[in-house]
């Protein structure tokens, strides 16, 4: 089964109705699945945090596999520097995860929805 990490754009709140929305399954014995979801609060948002190069970034994670940012640099032909901040952002949303020496991209699919 593909891991997929779903992005959606919208209010905070989204993530306490989806809280909410479990806690009542579990409470009803009603079985639950895993959801991860990364809300973003608005469509500029999002589009800064995955800029076309952190995207290209993921990219090449997700075709070479596990790589140290030294590796993932000179891969991209970027500055260590840049790359650093970009991994470190995508790390700290839970869109990239390290393991080892290296990063990874744990997803098989990221999905977006824009709700208007």
């Amino acid at each position: 089964m593909a891991k997929v990490l779903e992005l959606r754009v919208g209010p905070p709140r989204d993530a306490l109705d989806r809280f909410e929305a479990a806690w009542n399954r579990v409470a009803e014995g009603r079985p639950t699945g895993t959801l991860r979801v990364l809300t973003l609060r608005d469509l500029p948002l999002l589009l800064r945090t995955l800029t076309p190069a952190r995207w290209q970034l993921l990219e090449r994670l997700a075709k070479d596999g596990r790589l140290s940012v030294y590796q993932l640099a000179k891969r991209l032909e970027r500055d260590y520097k840049n790359v650093h901040t970009d991994v470190a952002q995508l790390l700290r949303l839970g869109v990239l995860e390290r393991n080892g020496d290296g990063v990874a991209v744990p997803w098989d699919l990221l999905r977006a929805e824009l709700a208007l």
